[in-house]
């Protein structure tokens, strides 16, 4: 279970640092092409998609600190066999 879900984390980070990156140049290729806009549109498009992959894999990162922290503590309260008295 616990393979089942680092599997279904490392998806969800994939997809929160890819879909933002390629959603924001698609668009910004669209309104360049369809709206006859200048090429400045694909480089804000660049630039708001790298942020918002940088802000994705921020948070992905937060939560996996965050689960590894509670993992850590809930396993110190296990006792091992070779520290119980």
């Amino acid at each position: 279970m616990k393979d089942v879900n680092l599997l279904i984390w490392l998806v969800q980070l994939g997809i929160s640092v890819a879909v933002p990156l390629v959603g924001f140049i698609l668009l910004g290729v669209w309104l360049h092409n369809s709206r006859e806009w200048g090429s400045w549109v694909v480089i804000a498009g660049v630039i708001f998609g790298i942020s918002g992959s940088v802000s994705g894999l921020r948070s992905s990162l937060q939560y996996l600190n965050k689960a590894s922290k509670s993992n850590d503590e809930d396993n110190s309260s296990v006792i091992s066999y070779n520290e119980h008295d």
